[in-house]
C-alpha cells in the first residue's frame, strides 16, 4: 500500500467519524428475505437491516417507503419507520 493510499484511507475514516449516522430513504422490494432498495445501484439484504419490533408487528409490504439510519461504516441500517403521503 502506497503512502497516498494510507493518507486517503485515513481521510475517509476521519470524514466517516464526523458523521456517525446518515438519514436515508428506501423502498421494500422483497419480503422473504427482506430487501430494501436505496437507489438503482444499492439493494440492502436482510442481514444489513435492523428492524424494530414495532415494524415487525405491523407487517411490511413490497413497495413500502422507509426511513433508515445508516450506521457509521455503512454496514448496517436501522429502519426507523414507514413514510406516508399526507
Amino acid at each position: 500500500m502506497s503512502m497516498l493510499d494510507v493518507i486517503k484511507k485515513a481521510g475517509i475514516g476521519a470524514v466517516e467519524a464526523g458523521q456517525p449516522v446518515q438519514v436515508q430513504f428506501g423502498q421494500v422490494v422483497s419480503l422473504q428475505p427482506l430487501a430494501v432498495r436505496l437507489d438503482q445501484r444499492l439493494t440492502l439484504p436482510s442481514g444489513a437491516l435492523v428492524v424494530p419490533e414495532s415494524l415487525a408487528a405491523r407487517a411490511l409490504a413490497v413497495g413500502d417507503s422507509l426511513i433508515l439510519l445508516r450506521m457509521q461504516g455503512g454496514q448496517s441500517y436501522v429502519v426507523l419507520d414507514r413514510m406516508v403521503t399526507p
